[in-house]
């Protein structure tokens, strides 16, 4: 059987309804026909509590859902803040593709999902988003198993600190492909279906969201390659909004503080804090702590961003229709714009 929507969950949910509804058809007949509800007793369902009481849940529950209805694909969504990503717009009622270069670590994602949501609620779907090939086959997967999907967030990204003075090319090169040249193979590969979406249908809005940082709107002391592939993300941003809002497309970046409790910055091997510490990007600086202490300083409202910080940007660009190439802080005052 072959169901069509506005969208893959209702898609499914038709041909399920559908698929059932023949069998009790089929049921009926070898139990001597079927036999239609009179008036009398449709008129009773239609008033019955415990039916008025199932619709009332199902409203309820539908209100819930910031994110029903959507297709979302994550990039450096197997572990992390992707994961967590990924796990909120699941739990708020969206179809989720984790991609990520951990293959396995986005299908045990996907797979946990799917046991706590339902099935058929996440896909996982390897990538390299500096190469195209990879980029492009993870979207063809996402069409194979949803007809499409309806938001992009480009979250994949690595940081390696260093002095401008000593830091090797290869790392400069490294930070740059993933941060700035990724972004770009993404959108270049995602937009040709958001853009067919659109003309389909012409109301669609689609979103594209970069998860950018603090350190694309302010220069970061000895992170030169990072901040420079952030501060290239946004002009990115702005420039693919201005091209694909033709297709319907908007193109935003959110640009979160220091997540202080997150393993970018907390890995006891490979964490910003150690990584500080070595590359004595804080003066004075002795212990871990010594520098976990200098940047809670910075941030005025007291504390590091969190997951639940940021996807109340991401939901706010999914719902907003007249925000396009913005770069949306969330650094608890930490950056102000002008």
């Amino acid at each position: 059987m072959f169901a069509a929507s506005d969208d893959a969950a209702n898609a499914h949910t038709a041909r399920l309804l559908y698929t059932d509804a023949i069998k009790v058809m089929a049921g009926a007949r070898r139990l001597g026909g079927i036999s239609y509800l009179t008036a009398d007793l449709r008129e009773f369902l239609e008033h019955w509590e415990v039916e008025a009481y199932r619709r009332n849940l199902a409203r309820g529950s539908q209100r819930l859902g910031r994110a029903v209805g959507k297709v979302a694909l994550v990039t450096g969504a197997a572990q992390g803040f992707g994961l967590e990503i990924a796990q909120d717009l699941a739990a708020q009622g969206a179809h989720v593709v984790l991609t990520d270069l951990n293959s396995e670590g986005a299908t045990r994602a996907a797979e946990q999902i799917n046991t706590k949501h339902g099935a058929r609620r996440a896909l996982a779907a390897a990538i390299n988003v500096t190469e195209g090939a990879s980029v492009e086959e993870a979207v063809h997967q996402a069409v194979r198993a949803y007809g499409g999907f309806d938001l992009v967030i480009s979250n994949a990204g690595v940081l390696k600190a260093g002095s401008v003075k000593t830091q090797p090319e290869k790392e400069f090169e490294f930070v740059t492909a993933v941060n700035y040249k990724g972004y770009f193979v993404c959108v270049q590969k995602a937009a040709p279906i958001l853009a067919a979406q659109h003309l389909a249908r012409p109301g669609y809005w689609s979103d594209i969201i970069q998860i950018n940082s603090k350190s694309g709107l302010q220069g970061s002391n000895r992170n030169g390659a990072y901040a420079g592939s952030k501060f290239g993300g946004i002009g990115l941003t702005q420039s693919f909004a201005m091209e694909l809002v033709e297709d319907g497309i908007k193109v935003n970046a959110i640009c979160p503080g220091n997540f202080f409790d997150g393993p970018l910055w907390s890995d006891p091997n490979q964490g910003l804090f150690v990584q500080y510490l070595r590359s004595g990007k804080v003066p004075g600086a002795k212990t871990i702590a010594d520098v976990k202490r200098f940047y809670e300083a910075k941030v005025p409202m007291g504390r590091g961003c969190t997951t639940a910080d940021v996807m109340k940007a991401i939901y706010y660009l999914m719902e907003q229709k007249y925000e396009t190439g913005q770069a949306i802080p969330v650094t608890g005052g930490q950056v102000m714009l002008n």
